[in-house]
């Protein structure tokens, strides 16, 4: 796991010596001089380094800091040592951690700022994942200040009581002292491993825990704007609430918090430059201390760069002229053979389900959906990539001037097909118009957030936009069916109609496009409505998780995370609003967002999203070499 500029972690302790305090946690004096002399409010004077042995045992989890071998997009490794009590293996309230299928076994760290005494765990299975299933066998380890040691006597992790669902399954072991305690799991053949909780068992005395302190994110602020600190200051149940402040290690300028005494405010900054600002928090006599960088920048310029839309064009370099030649002769092609085929036994719904939502409009009889709910967009990518194909001057080329006439003709043929399955106000989800009512009853309904309504549309609307450049408006039908699209969500969603977000972002950044187009193409502001719309969709993602990106508002998200691909077309049409509205919480997002990415989650082959978290991005330099990097995410 990567580790930040958080209170540091001690991973070298023997199980059996004392230590000094790690990295991070200082003594009253210090806090002091670090923070100017400044005081907080209520702190407590200087405690034993153990207290007194309580009347019953505390779960020491809660103070260790969580690292893990690998685990899926959308679950939270930090969720496991919150001590809540899950009501059963299903539930997620509260979070839970989980691994992808197929990916073996796993371990999950637990490591502490100062020895701890234990002799019991409990842990809760999680089977609400993707394939979740009960492990078949577990165990735990503590590191000896060398190497992770199994523990002696271990009972009740293996079979029978260690593996039930809807319990906390108990192991009891001969006490051990250590910083490092790990839990490795053996998963039930190709199935997930899930975990709601894992408790750890304090055996005697409790040591004073310094509070776990993570003043959060790197991030950069465009200056007239304010930055979203979000830090988080953990204690140990039963012991007070740690009093916490906000303080400017460096900088060339002034820094003005809303509240410094507060985890969760604001900053502004006064010159650009960089600047760290430090969270330190006192409890128990202990304080620990976690910084986090701030680059200041000055506004972009007021007037925005204008937009390049692709035209006709020709390509004088070898190595690029070879590249689009086997795109434009082989790979298209293939693209455009398996979207009319029918007979597929993978990647089924291609043409296909354009017929027959056609049918179902007409009121004929007709087929079910075919494949993905998501299977239109590889119909719209295609249309794209023949009209950017026949952009290409083919300079001669026979080959490639033999596939451009097979493209012509297939976006004639194709093009009625898609209209056909457009339904009468504008609306295109073939898996929508086949479905069973029943089973999907309702457009933009939170609960088939998942179906890819957007998704799809927003790939309609692109490859009308190059239709549109490839023929110089002379063929407005895609172009028209765009609006009418376009229109069609205009008229539902948005202030006072429907409040509403798509699983997987694309519609955001295809309706600015669109919008910045149709003005350009029409003038009078008549693509303002879609550049609206899509800054309602960003505004409306809450109250979600990592995964799509819905767990905090767009301008106060600095780090790249959960899917991959979501991710990057997220920021790319936040990077589209930020320009269009000048945005500054947009604008200081998006910079935090590119910084992040690139300098930290950025292969050099330009790849992004590692795959440790399934399709998604993972910590903080984590670049493992095997890794997913979907160009789909690239392309964003």
């Amino acid at each position: 796991m990567t580790r930040t500029r958080d209170q540091a972690t001690v991973s070298g302790a023997s199980i059996r010596e004392e230590r000094a305090p790690p990295q991070g946690v200082v003594d009253r004096r210090r806090f002091l001089a670090a923070t100017g002399g400044v005081s907080l409010a209520g702190l407590a004077g200087g405690r034993a380094a153990l207290a007194a042995g309580p009347s019953a045992p505390v779960n020491l989890a809660v103070m260790a800091r969580p690292s893990w071998s690998n685990r899926s997009s959308g679950t939270r490794l930090a969720a496991i040592n919150t001590n809540a009590t899950p009501a059963n293996s299903k539930e997620n309230t509260e979070g839970a951690f989980a691994t992808e299928p197929n990916s073996g076994p796993a371990w999950i760290e637990y490591a502490w700022d100062v020895p701890v005494r234990t002799g019991a765990v409990e842990v809760y299975w999680w089977l609400g994942g993707w394939k979740g299933a009960l492990p078949t066998a577990w165990r735990i380890s503590a590191w000896d200040g060398r190497r992770f040691v199994p523990v002696r006597n271990l009972k009740g992790a293996g079979q029978g009581p260690g593996l039930v669902a809807d319990a906390f399954n108990r192991a009891s072991f001969d006490p051990v002292t250590t910083t490092r305690l790990r839990l490795d799991v053996e998963p039930a053949g190709q199935a997930s491993i899930g975990v709601l909780q894992w408790r750890v068992w304090s055996h005697g005395a409790v040591p004073v825990f310094p509070p776990l302190v993570a003043a959060g994110q790197d991030r950069a602020v465009v200056l007239g704007g304010q930055t979203y600190l979000d830090g988080k200051v953990r204690t140990l149940d039963g012991v007070p609430a740690a009093a916490a402040l906000w303080h400017k290690v460096s900088g060339p300028g002034q820094v003005s918090f809303a509240d410094a005494t507060r985890v969760d405010t604001t900053a502004r900054f006064s010159t650009p430059g960089d600047y760290v600002l430090q969270l330190a928090a006192q409890s128990q006599g202990k304080t620990a201390l976690s910084t986090l960088a701030v680059r200041a920048e000055t506004p972009p310029p007021a007037e925005r760069l204008d937009v390049v839309y692709t035209t006709p064009y020709a390509i004088d370099s070898p190595l690029w002229s070879a590249r689009a030649k086997a795109l434009i002769t082989q790979w298209i092609p293939h693209c455009i053979e398996y979207c009319e085929r029918t007979d597929l036994k993978i990647g089924q719904g291609g043409l296909d389900n354009f017929i027959e939502a056609a049918k179902a409009l007409r009121g004929e009889p007709h087929g079910v959906h075919k494949g993905y709910v998501f299977s239109n967009a590889w119909v719209h990518q295609t249309v794209e990539s023949m009209c950017i194909a026949l952009m290409v001057d083919a300079q001669g080329d026979r080959e490639i001037l033999t596939a451009q006439d097979l493209m012509r003709r297939k976006l004639e043929e194709w093009i009625p097909v898609i209209l056909a399955a457009q339904e009468p106000d504008g609306y295109l989800q073939t898996a929508y118009t086949l479905a069973d009512r029943a089973k999907w009853p309702a457009r933009w309904s939170p609960a088939q957030r998942g179906n890819h309504e957007g998704y799809v549309a927003g790939y309609f609307i692109e490859s009308a936009i190059n239709h549109h450049t490839l023929t110089g408006g002379k063929d407005l039908r895609l172009y028209n069916a765009a609006k009418k699209l376009a229109d069609c969500w205009v008229a539902n969603i948005g202030p006072g109609k429907k409040d509403w977000f798509d699983g997987h972002q694309e519609m955001e950044q295809a309706l600015v496009r669109f919008g910045r187009f149709v003005n350009d193409m029409e003038g009078g502001g008549h693509g303002d409505a879609y550049i609206r719309l899509a800054r309602f969709l960003l505004d409306g993602r809450r109250g979600g998780s990592e995964y799509d990106q819905s767990h905090l508002p767009p301008g106060r998200q600095y780090e790249a995370v959960g899917h991959a691909v979501r991710a990057v077309y997220f920021y790319s049409g936040m990077a589209d609003i930020a320009a269009e509205t000048r945005d500054i919480d947009y604008q200081s997002a998006v910079l935090s967002l590119w910084d992040n990415m690139v300098n930290k989650k950025y292969y050099v082959t330009g790849g992004v999203g590692s795959g440790d978290t399934a399709e998604g991005f993972g910590e903080n330099y984590a670049l493992r070499n095997d890794a997913y990097c979907e160009s789909c995410s690239a392309a964003g």
